[in-house]
């Protein structure tokens, strides 16, 4: 017996230094693993275009933001106008007004023009965003300055034409 309390004896003092070991490795991992050096974001790029061009559009595009909220407004009026007047189920197939109901047609035109509207707003709000962060008239997609031109003709442009229309630069 005093043999097999002399090997667990030595098992435990072998346990024992290789905990000793573990901690020390874990300790030296730790002291190690500094806080990692933050990385800088890339830098945007700035917008290619001086302060006084960027204010002029930035005041037409408010002015264009208030003219389409408007559209949509009245559109989305005059659709629900058109419901106003009617029973569920008042559809006539007569010679005056034609195979079907054109005022249902006429209010699907309306509500689509004002979702139109709707998604110039979103348009117009997300170039003056670009504005305020100081990226206005940098393309979204390739982050090449769109061109003076296209900006005048469409001030909440986002991106360059090419990409815009998916021909030659995303081949």
């Amino acid at each position: 017996m005093a043999t097999a309390k002399k090997s667990s004896a030595k098992k435990a003092a072998k346990k024992a230094v290789a905990k000793k070991a573990v901690a020390k490795t874990v300790a030296k991992k730790a002291v190690a693993k500094k806080a990692p050096a933050k990385k800088k974001p890339a830098p945007k790029k700035k917008s290619p275009f001086g302060a006084k061009f960027v204010g002029e559009m930035k005041a037409r595009l408010i002015e264009e933001r208030a003219k389409y909220l408007h559209s949509a407004e009245e559109y989305r009026a005059e659709a629900d106008a058109l419901l106003e007047g009617r029973e569920p189920g008042d559809v006539q197939f007569d010679e005056e007004s034609g195979e079907g109901d054109t005022l249902a047609v006429e209010r699907e035109r309306d509500l689509a023009l004002s979702a139109q509207a709707q998604t110039a707003v979103a348009e117009i709000d997300a170039a003056l965003d670009r504005i305020e962060k100081g990226v206005y008239g940098v393309c979204i997609t390739s982050s090449l300055p769109i061109p003076q031109e296209r900006l005048r003709a469409i001030p909440w442009a986002g991106q360059r034409v090419e990409y815009k229309v998916g021909g030659l630069g995303r081949r």
